[in-house]
Formats: structure tokens, C-alpha cells, sequence
């Protein structure tokens, strides 16, 4: 069928469909070594249109796509983010500011028993995916988390509202099987002995590979709560970015959604 001159010069002149706009990003607690791992992980990858990190104080920000939300006062007296301040997922984590940075003193970390109050601000605030993710290694775990007084706090976020909640725990090495029986044993013992030519899977967990988990479970982060346990999080550490990758699609795509997981 013959096109119109008409019909040409209204196909060029027409405005493309403008791609859709991204999801907006605000973290509480962008501090610490994993705190800052994750802010330059999940904005580098330019998955999100913008990230706003939230402080006590101004501070100048060096990286693009970039801002900072004030907070002050207690939580609770929040008022919620309106119009273009509002987000779409949100990050929450928990390392201690490093003093000698004076960048990171302005930031605002959050406490355990501020957890609720803030996921309720959070839903208010246009938030439908959360991601609590806890210090990467056990040392550095606050001591209100230490004893488990958080438990609570996680149920009451599972019943806040949100479409989507991530809870990442501390790494952790799986524990030896104590109970197994002699040829087990001695197959352990003989594949132990390779142990020591692979001296990686014996260091820490880096940080680095922490973000890098929470950024590939966001991506494919399905509707309910899902809670990363130590294992997965040390599991999913040793080796490179598509053994993580590998890791976390196994998990969340081996269970239903709206349940917990872990």
C-alpha cells in the first residue's frame, strides 16, 4: 500500500515515545565501608534515575545523579516525602559512620530500634521495595542487632505494606557437619586438603560483593519478603560476578513469592 506525502512528513516530524522513567532510590545509612560499596555500585550501574541518600546536615555530593534528603528530629515526625522527593525502593543499612570522613559524619545512620518507625516513613514516602541489609561481617553488627532485639522490627516491616522486602543478613561460612558418617569423613578430609591452594574462600566477605548481591536481587526480586541467610550471603561471595549472579537467581527463582524465604 502507497504511502501519502502527507503521511511521511507526519511519521518524521513526530516526537518518539520517551523511554520510561526510571525507579528513584533513597538510603538510609550510606556509611561505612558497605554503605559506601553499595551507593557506588547500585549508582554506577545507572539502574535508577536518581538516588538521594539521607543526612543531618548539607554536604557537598561528588557523584552524578546524586542528592541528599535532610531528616531531622525523631523519626516518627517525619513528614513523608512529596512530589519529586518521593521513591520507588529503598535501602537501609546499618555501618558506623568513619569519623575521619567528614562526609559520612553528616550522613544519617540509622539505629535498630528505629527500624519500624522509618519503614513506616518509608511506605508513607512512596517506597514500595525495601532492602535492610545488615554488616557484612559479624564484628561489626550494632549491639541492639547482636541480641536479636531487631526480630521484632523485620516482622513489623513484613506487615508494613511494601510490595517487596529484602532482608540480607551477616555472612557467614556454613557450619561443619559434625555427624556424618566415616567414608563422608574421609572425603571431607581429602577435598580439605585442596583448601589450602584456594586461600580466598577463607577470607571475608568483601563488601564490594555484598552490594553486588543486593543489586542482582533487586533486579529480580519477586513479590513478598525474602530473607538472605547468612549462607546464601558467604555462598554467593565466593567466586565472581556470574557464580553471584548464578547464586541469587537460584535462590529466588527455586521458591514462590509472597512468603518468606530464606
Amino acid at each position: 500500500m502507497p504511502v501519502s506525502v502527507n503521511q511521511a512528513l507526519a511519521a518524521a516530524q513526530a516526537q518518539p515515545m520517551p523511554p520510561p522513567a526510571k525507579a528513584r532510590l533513597l538510603i538510609a545509612g550510606a556509611t561505612g565501608v558497605l554503605g559506601n560499596a553499595v551507593l557506588r555500585r547500585l549508582v554506577g550501574m545507572q539502574r535508577y534515575g536518581h538516588a538521594s541518600v539521607l543526612a543531618r546536615e548539607p554536604i557537598g555530593q561528588g557523584m552524578r545523579q546524586v542528592s541528599v534528603q535532610l531528616v531531622s528530629g525523631p523519626v516518627g515526625q517525619w513528614p513523608a516525602l512529596a512530589g519529586a522527593q518521593r521513591a520507588d525502593c529503598a535501602i537501609v543499612m546499618f555501618d558506623p559512620p568513619r569519623m575521619f570522613y567528614d562526609r559520612e559524619r553528616a550522613l544519617w545512620t540509622p539505629a535498630p530500634e528505629q527500624l519500624a518507625a522509618l519503614g513506616q516513613w518509608l511506605h508513607a514516602s512512596g517506597v514500595r521495595t525495601l532492602a535492610v541489609v545488615l554488616p557484612h561481617a559479624q564484628g561489626t553488627l550494632p549491639e541492639a542487632l547482636k541480641r536479636g532485639l531487631a526480630g521484632l522490627d523485620e516482622q513489623a516491616l513484613a506487615t508494613a505494606g511494601f510490595d517487596r522486602l529484602l532482608i540480607v543478613r551477616s555472612a557467614q561460612k556454613p557450619a561443619a557437619q559434625t555427624q556424618r558418617a566415616v567414608l563422608d569423613r574421609l572425603a571431607a578430609w581429602m577435598l580439605g586438603i585442596a583448601s589450602f591452594m584456594v586461600p580466598s574462600s577463607e577470607q571475608p566477605v568483601r563488601p564490594s560483593k555484598v552490594a553486588e548481591l543486593v543489586d542482582i536481587a533487586l533486579q529480580h526480586l519477586p513479590v513478598g519478603t525474602w530473607v538472605a541467610a547468612p549462607e546464601l550471603v558467604w555462598r554467593a561471595s565466593q567466586g565472581d560476578a556470574a557464580h553471584t549472579r548464578a547464586v541469587v537467581q537460584a535462590w529466588l527463582g527455586g521458591h514462590g513469592s509472597n512468603s518468606v524465604q530464606s
